[in-house]
């Protein structure tokens, strides 16, 4: 089982739209565990060559959070609520990366989840452990996920979409 699952419009780690986002797209390999495999541009860099700390962090917050959204047509939405970060090597940019997100322990309104972000030789260069908490239902309930853009886009939609959000960002800051 290979899931894509769906992406937004305007996330900065998987939105399609966002002129300044990574893009990034997440398939659900098997029940409760998410991989995603990339490339950080150098304009995500903190020092010369190295990802940007705080990119870092955001990439594992999306893969381990995106390992409990379950049913792609009945998602479970949560919020981070606390996330410990371990970096073990330094991430360079422009190499080939994969990402991993597990689901851990999951009750009532929250769960555990794990990241990890991987070089392609398989080697642990950061990792997460977070706890997450149920967006409130009534936040979500009769919400439109697609008309707010939340779906699986095709190659040629996500084309459209970043040259129409490149234009209009580009436009608002000249």
């Amino acid at each position: 089982m290979k899931n894509t699952q769906p992406s937004s419009k305007n996330c900065f780690v998987c939105g399609i739209a966002n002129p300044c986002g990574l893009h990034l797209k997440f398939i659900e390999d098997v029940p409760g565990e998410v991989t995603c495999d990339f490339i950080v541009p150098e304009n995500f860099e903190g020092y010369p060559g190295i990802v940007h700390g705080g990119v870092v962090s955001a990439i594992l917050d999306e893969v381990s959070g995106r390992s409990v959204m379950g049913d792609p047509d009945d998602p479970r939405f949560m919020f981070t609520a606390k996330m410990e970060v371990r970096f073990h090597k330094n991430i360079p940019v422009g190499c080939p990366l994969h990402a991993v997100g597990k689901m851990g322990k999951s009750k009532k309104r929250v769960a555990t989840v794990t990241g990890g972000i991987y070089d392609m030789d398989g080697t642990l260069l950061a990792e997460c452990e977070s706890l997450l908490v149920d967006i409130p239902a009534e936040m979500i309930e009769g919400v439109d996920m697609e008309a707010l853009g939340w779906k699986v886009y095709t190659d040629e939609e996500i084309a459209m979409e970043l040259s129409n959000s490149s234009v209009k960002y580009s436009n608002h800051h000249e």
